[in-house]
């Protein structure tokens, strides 16, 4: 049973068809494509996004994106209070 090669990086240009030149943390540069549950559920990768990518140990230059990492957002602390109009007295 063949293993694949677990990698991470960084998408740097989108191109046609679905595919992607991603850069690798060691500063290589690889074209990949979209796995199918990526596509069927519908998940937008753009540039800049970090994502988690297989690749086969027989090619070295091509890969599939498995997964998009999440961003690291800050933590806000408390959201702001929304108002939703004029308060009306009840008497």
């Amino acid at each position: 049973m063949e293993t694949s090669i677990e990698v991470e990086g960084t998408v740097v240009t989108v191109l046609p068809g679905t595919t992607f030149r991603v850069k690798l943390d060691n500063g290589h540069e690889i074209l990949a494509h979209i796995s199918g549950k990526l596509r069927k559920n519908f998940i937008k990768i753009g540039v800049g996004d970090r994502v988690k990518m297989e690749m086969s140990p027989y090619d070295l230059n091509k890969a599939r994106i498995c997964y998009r990492m999440k961003q690291n957002m800050p933590n806000p602390g408390n959201p702001p209070k929304r108002s939703f109009g004029p308060r009306r007295k009840t008497s």
